[in-house]
Formats: C-alpha cells, sequence, structure tokens
C-alpha cells in the first residue's frame, strides 16, 4: 500500500518508520528543511513544501495513494490536507491535539475517516503505569468511555464464576476474555474465571473502580501485582 504523511516531526516520523518497515510505501511532506534532511537521509521520500497546500499534495500522486496522515502539529494544516486528499479518494487522518477540539471535529468534519489524538495516546501509557499489571488501559473512547482489560487475581470475589455468573455493573460491559497466557476472544457463557484469566470492560469513568473490586479484588485507587 501507499501512503503519504503530511509532517515529519515526532507523530509523523515515527508513524512513517511503522509502515515503512512493514513494507510499505511512504511518502512524506514537510516545509522545515531540517526534518526533511533528517528524513530523507533515512531513505525516505520526501517532498518539501507546505502540507496544506493542494499543488504540494498532488505533486505527491493522491491518485495513487490509499491514505494520506495528516499528522503535523498544526490543525489548520491538518485539516486542509484531509480535504484534498478526500477529493482523490483517500482514507483520511487526521491528528487533533486538544480534547475539546475532539468533538468540534467530529461534528464538522464527516469526510474525515479517522481522528488521532497521540497525546492521549501518552497519557494512556503514564496511566497504566501508575495502575499496576492487573489493570490495563487499552482505550480512551469518549470524555467518559474507556476501554479497560483486567486481570483475575486470587483476591478477586468473582474468581471460580462463569461469565454468565458474572455481575458487573450497569455502565460497563464485556467484550472480550483470554484464558491465562491465551489470546483474547468472545466471551463464552460457560468460561469460567481464574487467576490470570484476562477481561477486556467497556466502562463509564466511575464505574471502573466497581470492576476493579470485582475482578481483582483491590481497594479503589491500588494496584497490586498477581499472586
Amino acid at each position: 500500500m501507499r501512503f503519504v504523511i503530511i509532517g515529519a516531526g515526532r507523530v509523523g516520523f515515527r508513524t512513517a518508520r511503522v509502515i515503512a518497515n512493514e513494507g510499505h510505501d511512504v511518502v512524506l511532506i514537510d516545509d522545515a528543511e531540517e526534518k526533511v534532511d533528517r528524513a530523507r537521509n533515512e531513505g525516505f521520500e520526501v517532498i518539501h513544501g507546505d502540507g496544506a497546500s493542494e499543488d504540494v499534495l498532488t505533486s505527491a500522486d493522491l491518485d495513487a495513494t490509499d491514505a494520506v496522515g495528516a499528522l503535523t502539529g498544526d490543525l489548520n494544516v491538518n485539516f486542509a490536507a484531509c480535504m484534498v486528499a478526500n477529493a482523490h479518494g483517500c482514507r483520511t487522518v487526521l491528528r487533533i491535539d486538544e480534547d475539546y477540539r475532539e468533538n468540534i471535529y467530529r461534528k464538522y468534519a464527516d469526510e474525515v475517516n479517522e481522528i488521532v489524538y497521540p497525546e492521549r495516546l501518552g497519557a494512556i501509557g503514564a496511566k497504566n503505569a501508575l495502575l499496576g499489571g492487573n489493570v490495563t488501559a487499552i482505550a480512551d473512547l469518549a470524555e467518559n468511555l474507556q476501554v479497560v482489560q483486567f486481570t483475575v487475581t486470587k483476591d478477586a470475589p468473582m474468581r471460580g464464576y462463569t461469565i454468565t455468573e458474572l455481575e458487573l455493573p450497569s455502565r460497563s460491559r464485556i467484550l472480550a476474555f483470554g484464558k491465562k497466557e491465551e489470546s483474547l476472544g468472545l466471551p463464552l457463557p460457560d468460561d469460567t474465571l481464574e487467576v490470570g484469566d484476562r477481561i477486556a470492560v467497556l466502562a463509564e469513568f466511575d464505574a471502573i473502580d466497581d470492576v476493579r473490586q470485582i475482578l481483582v479484588g483491590e481497594e479503589p485507587g491500588r494496584a497490586k501485582g498477581v499472586n
């Protein structure tokens, strides 16, 4: 597949590396000479120019491009790039940098396929380190909605119960279940919760501590390793 990345900074350059390492064709666009030089020195095809310019974008051969990632730190550039790419039939990904902007862009940018917020992903990583090994935040889906993976401990009140018998708060739902050291899959009614098993739960923020109490058996706000 062929991808065009707008912005050769921290987010764009790392994304380009990952995509290229998987064998895809990547073109970077940036107007900063030092970033262009760095990307070229690593073997990337780079266009030196304004990522919001239609002439610069079309010079990247958008008609032959599968997807465009507008990943600069400038929302105006990102939005303009996505609108041009959309007109050429490309899948578009728009980077934002503030929580409050997400609802605005989702409301008015119907033409954009995906919105990404890298700073939020970094915050999730920090949150996982704070929560500890039995609780892993997978994704923040909205301002008050999160997907969290819990690992069952020997202290879990529901240890030994089946999925059918498991009672979670009304503001939460089981999404996936995996036995210890096995991959997550769809939960089956007769699956039994044992130490080391993992459960992915969709929950509102104010229900997460209650879910943790049931599946991990810890006091809210505490996190310990599985014994």
